[in-house]
């Protein structure tokens, strides 16, 4: 792909027009731990701009001081970005270039962000990303798992009972999942999931991407929860968690969760031989199973 001479050529707005008098406001990734990865396309774009709108001023200012550069800096975190967004969009149709940063990673990536880019987008102010490290695509190219499709579920709930639905409603999802989570809750976290997708799912641990104590642990995860409660230091940075898709049971009797959940919800609205016959319908599983079940579930 050519490289085009200037980066407002290419950025295109919700309405498909924009506003030729506004600046232009760049997504910019920053480095999740070495700072090696710093492009230089990023360092050019945060040296440029008027501004930059980060999760916290205080990390991002040592960032700066790093690489030499005095832009100034104004907090857009998850507690005033709705309210501050304004004053970002302020400058933006003024005609100052803005750039958005996360304390670590890519902008909107379970990080602030979102809001600001939808206002910008939706007031004709160009938006564009300068691409460069991202903790889930790290994880996930150097895990081992299917990588043609996957689906990121991003932080789980704190809360065991919270976490445990969450992780129910994504039992048997076929994809690559892919979690982040606090180190003081990664412990529970997976051992939660082998509750609830089983020890024998296979599961990868991606800790301090980047950094000095990296670690790509790749076990079931019966093993891995075992590996990680016998190490404290497995409970420390900054934690990817990725989850190997479900795969359906190999005999034709086995009737998955989600054909039974559609079986119930029939089961209440008719009687059970049309619920069988339509629910057979929908899943794809056999009616004569689907009814069989159904009398199971009468006799219970």
């Amino acid at each position: 792909m050519p490289v085009l001479p200037n980066d407002k050529v290419c950025a295109v707005t919700v309405s498909g027009a924009s506003n030729s008098t506004a600046g232009t406001l760049y997504v910019v990734a920053t480095p999740i731990g070495n700072l090696d990865d710093m492009s230089a396309r990023a360092l050019k774009v945060l040296g440029d701009v008027a501004l930059i709108a980060a999760e916290d001023t205080r990390h991002s200012i040592r960032l700066l001081q790093h690489f030499g550069l005095n832009t100034p800096l104004a907090a857009c975190h998850e507690h005033n970005e709705r309210d501050e967004g304004s004053r970002f969009l302020t400058r933006l149709l003024a005609g100052d270039d803005v750039a958005l940063i996360s304390d670590a990673g890519t902008p909107l990536i379970s990080d602030p962000g979102y809001h600001l880019v939808r206002q910008a987008r939706a007031a004709g102010v160009q938006v564009v990303p300068v691409p460069g490290a991202c903790a889930l695509i790290a994880a996930l190219s150097a895990a081992g798992l299917p990588s043609d499709r996957f689906i990121f579920e991003g932080f789980l709930p704190a809360k065991t009972v919270g976490r445990q639905a969450r992780l129910q409603q994504v039992r048997e999802e076929t994809r690559t999942l892919i979690f982040y989570e606090a180190p003081h809750r990664i412990l529970e976290s997976l051992q939660d999931m082998e509750r609830v997708f089983g020890g024998e799912r296979p599961a990868v641990l991606a800790r301090e991407l980047t950094k000095t104590f990296e670690t790509l642990k790749g076990l079931p995860l019966s093993e891995l929860c075992a590996f990680v409660e016998g190490d404290s230091n497995q409970q420390r940075g900054e934690c990817v968690v990725l989850v190997a898709g479900w795969t359906a049971p190999e005999s034709d009797d086995a009737i998955g969760s989600e054909a039974l959940r559609v079986l119930d919800l029939l089961l209440a609205q008719m009687p059970l031989k049309r619920a069988a016959a339509l629910a057979a319908e929908i899943t794809g599983v056999r009616k004569n199973l689907l009814y069989q079940a159904a009398l199971d579930k009468q006799k219970e």
